[in-house]
């Protein structure tokens, strides 16, 4: 006699699932992909999410999900759920800033590694900042300072003469400026971002392919599947779909296969399922492993389904 296999039982912990976009959001393609596989699906936010008396509870909604514009998904009543006992997998989805609140959430998770798989590791995630894991690659990426020594940071533009500013911990293009060479709006940039925050800010040198567009290469496992081109609006340095980046076919080249043969062992090894790196010409500028975009338009553009695979991949760990 063989015994009939439980339904895996899958908790996201998100940003509210009732406010997503569907035609671009990829936690609801996860979630969309787990239902058609036969999953129990629930989704919970960090506020939910606690450690009580040595367990990792949250309270979350029963849901289910439809690709219906307006009517996307349903849900049931709260309930406390232990994710050690209750839940099989848990996708930490929700977007940064990559505060102490993000991190807490992640330290709690990662209290049931060798119980309940959490995509992406918690362990790592909470470790390598998007902006900062790539220093463990200079000759992969743009020249970078990380500081908020103001000297620093002129020698640094003295040197480069159009530089990218932005937020060490931001996400989605926020923040983001291109300081040209004599820009008057320097010193109030500078006054800015060291007067809203205590953290460094990063500078990059301009890389003038940006014109070009800013690749979104998906990772799987290690393994890269696919790539879109996100290309800024005119007058725009910022190529981020949040704000207006428009997506286009592309295909991986021999620079973007390089940059992935050089990460795609470290990422598979700390767990990291489904990630999304940026590459500007044959510089990669970030590695988005907390929550990243883009798999619907690959699959529009190309056919590779990439929430499939990253399913396919934690099926197989599990």
């Amino acid at each position: 006699m063989t015994m009939t296999q439980s339904p895996l039982r899958v908790a996201f912990q998100m940003d509210p699932m009732e406010d997503v976009d569907i035609d671009a959001d990829t936690t609801f393609a996860l979630a969309e992909e787990a239902a058609k596989r036969g999953m129990v699906l629930f989704e919970y936010g960090p506020q939910h999410l606690s450690y009580n008396a040595g367990r990792i509870q949250a309270r979350m909604r029963p849901m289910t999900v439809r690709r219906e514009h307006g009517n996307h998904v349903t849900f049931e009543d709260r309930r406390l759920m232990d994710l050690e006992t209750d839940i099989d997998v848990v996708w930490m989805r929700q977007d940064p800033p990559f505060d102490m609140a993000y991190i807490t959430a992640a330290h709690m998770l990662e209290r049931l590694k060798g119980k309940t798989l959490v995509v992406n590791d918690p362990e790592w995630v909470r470790s390598c900042p998007e902006k900062i894991l790539p220093l463990d690659y200079p000759d992969l990426m743009p020249e970078t300072l990380i500081t908020r020594d103001e000297i620093a940071i002129a020698d640094f533009r003295a040197k480069h003469k159009n530089i990218i500013l932005k937020p060490l911990f931001g996400n989605g293009g926020a923040g983001v400026f291109l300081v040209k060479d004599g820009d008057s709006n320097y010193s109030s940039l500078l006054e800015m971002f060291f007067e809203s925050s205590r953290e460094p800010i990063i500078a990059q040198a301009f890389l003038k392919d940006v014109v070009k567009g800013d690749k979104r290469i998906i990772i799987i496992d290690g393994e890269p599947v696919g790539a879109i081109n996100r290309v800024p609006q005119k007058g725009e340095t910022r190529s981020n779909m949040h704000v207006g980046g428009v997506p286009v076919p592309t295909d991986l080249n021999a620079d973007d296969l390089r940059i992935c043969r050089a990460i795609g062992p470290m990422l598979k090894a700390r767990g990291q399922i489904l990630v999304g790196i940026d590459v500007i010409g044959d510089k990669m500028t970030e590695i988005n492993i907390t929550s990243p975009t883009g798999v619907q338009e690959l699959k529009r553009f190309s056919g590779v389904d990439a929430v499939a695979l990253s399913w396919d991949a934690i099926e197989a760990r599990l």
